[in-house]
């Protein structure tokens, strides 16, 4: 289903956020926007290496949650080496077929698998040892589900990275993800910095 224009006087959606019909009261950012998320600004600001170091290591499987147009995915597949592997996971196929492309670009199919998500779950069947859900938990329809679905597709020693944005998402509503991951019987890690973000560090 296409999702419907968002009335441009919502603060809650300014930006390049729509409102996802199918889920009411969730956004996302359509792929026709995919540069406002992937743009040379937003790759300075949120440098892989500085936010991944430590988390991801070679040969480990990693759910890329909610990846658009793979800001992250890349970084990801280098992390993991060729024995490694990169679940990117979208709602959107118009911004899975980006991550297609550069990843063709970059020739690292081998590293990278392409998975789409239903509206009410991300459907995942394989085991990971880490997933990155960087500025997407906000658009999803329950977080408290999302949360136990991950925390069932993590491998015992794995660890979950959430990453909101200061500008969609206050420290209020912040707190309740944060309390939903916990009532998924995740335990909170630390509370890394992020530029322009919320985050926290989770395991099992």
């Amino acid at each position: 289903m296409r999702p419907a224009r968002w009335k441009r006087s919502d603060p809650a959606h300014a930006g390049c956020y729509e409102e996802d019909m199918g889920n009411p009261g969730s956004a996302v950012c359509p792929a026709r926007f995919a540069w406002f998320i992937d743009n040379p600004l937003r790759r300075w600001l949120h440098k892989p290496e500085t936010i991944l170091g430590g988390l991801v290591a070679p040969g480990s499987a990693v759910l890329d949650l909610g990846c658009g147009p793979g800001t992250f995915t890349l970084a990801l597949a280098r992390r993991v080496g060729p024995s490694g592997r990169v679940i990117a996971a979208d709602l959107q196929p118009a911004m899975l077929a980006k991550v297609q492309q550069r990843v063709a670009r970059a020739e690292l199919q081998d590293r990278v698998a392409i998975h789409v998500c239903a509206p009410d779950r991300v459907g995942l069947s394989a085991r990971v040892d880490f997933v990155l859900a960087f500025w997407m938990v906000h658009e999803v329809p329950s977080a408290a589900a999302l949360f136990a679905e991950m925390r069932e597709a993590l491998n015992p020693e794995g660890k979950l990275l959430l990453v909101e944005p200061k500008l969609h998402v206050t420290r209020r509503t912040f707190q309740a993800e944060v309390d939903a991951a916990l009532r998924a019987n995740f335990k909170l890690l630390a509370q890394p910095q992020v530029r322009l973000s919320r985050a926290a560090l989770f395991g099992k």
